[in-house]
């Protein structure tokens, strides 16, 4: 019988997205595809990093990932401070079913392209994590508007916030959709069977399908919502024009009488 070995896998995802062009000569030891930079550094582990903005780590310890975090900073200066994390525990084992046990993923053996699967979905999950509190903070700031009008039955007459709101609401709708497409599975899946296997139960243990559709339709909500907001806005804009015409046609009516007095 062999023995069991176990694994970690760590994840960050970052405000700022990383393409991978621009970060390639900061790390000339690393493996760079179209989906990933993969490095391993000298003291052990792998580094992974994504274009949309997320490290995953596989058995870095912490001290170690936070030196490689702060040669990601030097890289990328621009780097905020704001992100969130996700972690797994994988349990090589040959002897053993694979799937999840406990909240451990147990797998017969990890391969190169299986642990790739296991921290690109890990680094996933972060991501979206990102963009759920992200699109939480657009949620209620659409409420609030939505509130004063159901409220007051009108809203204030600048357009422009309104513009900036919604122009923020359809960018990060096209980059959640950008970004959350690579949730369609790596073609390294279809190719081994008991991955395709273990990469349904990670999407179901990171509940990936449910989240996704969550943020679709909340995104959906917030753009329609800022549409009548802003049709209501305009309205307005239009009813306070007419009224403006009509009392400077009064002024031109009133004016020569007035004369006469």
């Amino acid at each position: 019988m062999t023995a069991a070995k176990t694994h970690s896998y760590f994840a960050i995802a970052f405000v700022e997205n990383f393409p991978l062009k621009d970060l390639a000569p900061a790390y000339p030891e690393a493996r760079r595809s179209a989906r990933e930079l993969r490095y391993a550094p000298v003291e052990g582990g792998e580094v992974f990093l994504y274009p949309f903005g997320a490290a995953a780590f596989h058995d870095v310890p912490p001290d170690r990932r936070s030196a490689e975090v702060e040669r990601l900073r030097r890289a990328r200066p621009s780097l905020t401070t704001q992100n969130v994390s996700e972690e797994l525990s994988l349990c090589e084992a040959p002897d053993e079913k694979a799937g999840f046990v406990n909240g451990v993923l147990v797998i017969d053996r990890l391969t190169d392209a299986r642990s790739e699967i296991v921290a690109l979905t890990v680094a996933q999950s972060a991501a979206m994590e990102y963009y759920e509190k992200l699109v939480d903070q657009m949620f209620a700031r659409t409420g609030v508007l939505v509130e004063r009008l159901e409220r007051s039955g009108t809203v204030s007459v600048r357009t422009r916030p309104l513009h900036r709101f919604i122009g923020e609401a359809i960018s990060t709708r096209s980059e959640v959709f950008t970004i959350l497409s690579l949730l369609d599975k790596p073609d390294e899946v279809w190719d081994d069977p008991v991955m395709d296997r273990i990469y349904a139960e990670l999407r179901s243990e990171f509940d990936l399908a449910d989240r996704y559709t969550s943020l679709e339709l909340k995104l959906r909500s917030v753009q329609e919502s800022l549409e009548l907001i802003l049709d209501v806005a305009r309205e307005r804009r239009l009813i306070l024009l007419e009224v403006a015409v009509i009392l400077l046609i009064a002024a031109e009516l009133l004016l020569p009488l007035l004369k006469l007095l």
